[in-house]
């Protein structure tokens, strides 16, 4: 069991961990959680965050597919984007 124990994080730890997720977040979310809320509600505004960049980049990705697809492959601007990307 000892390998248990040594495995287990502590309270500090848990509050460093959750101090340094919160400081992630937006300034707006910040703000929200800024009283010492629970650990639950900060993991479910992290993950509502995550969620809405996930959609942010696909929202991007098709604008930079219909960008691309009006452009001639071989112009300056499509080899700059191309070279951004990699």
């Amino acid at each position: 069991m000892s390998g248990r124990r040594g495995s287990r994080i502590s309270d500090d730890e848990i509050n460093e961990l959750i101090s340094k997720l919160q400081a992630l977040l937006p300034e707006s979310s910040r703000r929200r959680s800024a009283s010492r809320s629970s650990a639950s509600k900060l993991l479910k505004e992290t993950c509502s965050y995550i969620k809405s960049l996930h959609r942010e980049v696909d929202d991007l990705s098709e604008r930079l597919s219909g960008l691309m697809s009006t452009m001639d492959n071989d112009s300056p601007q499509a080899e700059i984007i191309r070279s951004l990307l990699r």
